[in-house]
């Protein structure tokens, strides 16, 4: 079996940064002007302290000019930063939603192309959660907390600086008062951080999950009366949501004592300071310094404290994020010899393929079968025979384990997506409909057929008459996911939107189950009417269906019989 890519619950935190660093390189100089402006904005509020120090000087001194000096710089300064800050926080914040629209559109661009297997592997609310909430939250936070972050981090830093420079043992006495409590209270966070923060989103995850399978199974759990048990589920999947976000909240809130420490390093400082003015080892104005940058110190430390659950909310999201993004890149394209020009039609082969959705039990082993072109072939099996498998080989939306399918002697590995999109179509036995009119909904294949092709395909199929029936005829509404349309009306749009694409082949998986024999009739007169030259393959289990076609293949447990090994014609 192909080694299949799986999604984390908890996705791996390590080097977030330094992955996303692929993402963020585009917006590598938006960025820059962003942080160089915000940090521009940080030294001129760190320069207020050194200009208060200097008045105090001046006043204790009685130097009037030096205190107007001081002033004048002061109310400079103010302005300056409330410049900068103003201009660093829309830059920030656009840079910001450029980088998360950048992640968005890479999301939606990378499931769109992701392997059919991969999502069927994982449930959609899970990958609906990635892609939509992961990226909601991201932009969040770029809104509302990273111009803090970021100026936080930057007056820290700074403030440091400036307080060395006054006196490095007064700044001493102060850091370790306060570093050391500071730093143990941040590790106690940081040590369940990951595991509070990821389970949190993982559990959320899973209950998003739940929710959405809920409103798409409905009939049928209202119908099996199986809503009691479901509702079970849902309360304990809601029941471990609720512990894990508790959790989280309590990781957050150890961050709190760290205003307790700032009192503690304040009376410290006033102690400490006081001494050394008293020494004459240290003058007022330094010790104003110190007690107004200290400020800004704590103050640091406390946006940063406190935004450090964002900020770990945020790392959580991001990792999920790449998680999918690197489960979900596009292989590599490698220098290949051309391929050889398809023409419009041609045989379509298996050669011996096999194939296995896990590694303990094959579901196709080397079928081997000829659809020349033109051909009408049908396809049957108990279930779990593996028909709707073979279906989706030969359409090329999974990749055999073993052998190869061609069409017209080339590879399907080999032809580039829209190529083949064109030539092999498969209509499912849930066709998919989108909000809006029939007409919309037809013409969602390659080449947005407009409205006088697709009544000349619905002539040419014979369902003018019927499609006149329906209220609206193309303007009909089909509704939500096509609820006003019947499974077997969805069945024949889904065909005449499939004849619409001219494919080479066409493979119907069970076009004809579940269906009134009305209906059934109806799309088997329609497949009647497809081209000569297009390859038909139909697998059904009605026995109406199976007797148009001219050769029937017979899978049995993923294999071929004897009689039918080289895909001759034998008896439904």
């Amino acid at each position: 079996m192909a080694e299949q890519p799986l999604l984390q619950e908890e996705a791996d935190q390590h080097a977030v940064l330094r992955r996303a660093a692929p993402y963020l390189r585009p917006h590598r100089g938006r960025l820059a002007v962003a942080l160089g402006v915000g940090l521009a904005d940080s030294a001129a509020l760190v320069a207020v302290a050194p200009l208060i120090g200097l008045a105090a000087n001046a006043v204790t001194s009685g130097d009037r000019t030096g205190l107007a000096v001081a002033v004048v710089l002061l109310v400079l300064l103010a302005l300056a930063q409330l410049g900068f800050a103003r201009a660093g926080e829309l830059l920030l914040i656009r840079a910001g939603e450029q980088v998360v629209r950048t992640l968005r559109e890479r999301c939606v661009e990378n499931l769109a192309t992701a392997p059919l297997r991969f999502l069927e592997t994982h449930r959609s609310g899970e990958l609906l959660r990635r892609a939509t909430g992961e990226v909601a939250e991201l932009a969040a936070f770029v809104r509302l907390h990273l111009r803090n972050l970021v100026a936080s981090a930057a007056t820290l830093v700074f403030t440091l600086v400036v307080l060395a420079g006054y006196s490095w043992l007064l700044l001493l006495v102060q850091l370790v008062v306060f570093l050391p409590l500071t730093l143990l209270v941040t590790r106690w966070f940081q040590r369940d951080a990951a595991a509070a923060f990821g389970g949190k989103a993982g559990a959320e995850a899973t209950v998003a999950a739940t929710f959405s399978e809920t409103l798409t199974a409905r009939e049928a759990l209202q119908t099996s009366r199986g809503l009691p048990g479901w509702a079970r589920r849902f309360d304990r999947e809601n029941a471990r949501a609720v512990r894990t976000a508790r959790r989280a909240l309590r990781v957050e809130n150890r961050i709190d004592l760290v205003s307790l420490v700032e009192g503690l390093a304040l009376v410290a400082l006033l102690l400490a300071g006081g001494w050394l003015v008293g020494r004459g080892s240290l003058s007022i104005g330094a010790v104003v310094v110190f007690v107004v940058a200290s400020r800004n110190l704590f103050d640091s430390f406390t946006d940063l404290s406190q935004l450090v659950g964002e900020v770990q909310t945020a790392r959580t999201g991001l990792a999920r994020l790449l998680d999918l993004l690197a489960a979900t890149e596009p292989e590599p394209v490698r220098p290949r010899p051309a391929a050889p020009a398809l023409p419009e039609r041609g045989d379509l082969h298996c050669a011996g393929v096999g194939y296995a959705y896990r590694s303990d039990g094959q579901v196709l082993h080397a079928i081997t079968l000829e659809f020349p072109a033109g051909s009408r072939t049908g396809v049957v099996g108990e279930t779990g025979s593996g028909k709707t498998t073979l279906s989706k080989l030969l359409c090329g939306l999974y990749r055999p384990d073993h052998g190869a399918v061609t069409f017209a002697g080339v590879d399907l590995r080999e032809i580039p997506e829209s190529e083949l999109r064109r030539r092999v179509v498969l209509v499912p036995q849930e066709v998919r409909m989108v909000s809006g009119t029939i007409a919309d909904n037809l013409a969602l294949v390659q080449g947005a057929p407009d409205r006088a092709r697709i009544e000349r395909t619905v002539h040419r199929l014979g369902l003018r008459e019927w499609i006149a029936g329906l209220p609206g005829g193309l303007d009909a509404e089909v509704g939500q996911r096509g609820g006003n349309l019947s499974a077997g009306e969805r069945q024949i749009l889904g065909l005449v939107r499939a004849v619409l694409a001219d494919p080479a082949v066409l493979v119907l998986d069970e076009a004809t189950a579940d269906i009134d024999p009305v209906t059934a009739a109806r799309l088997e007169h329609a497949l009647d009417e497809l081209r000569s030259d297009c390859t038909l393959v139909v697998i059904a289990h009605r026995p109406e269906t199976i007797a148009r076609m001219p050769r029937v293949i017979r899978l049995e447990g993923g294999r071929l019989p004897v009689e039918t090994a080289t895909g001759l014609p034998v008896s439904g």
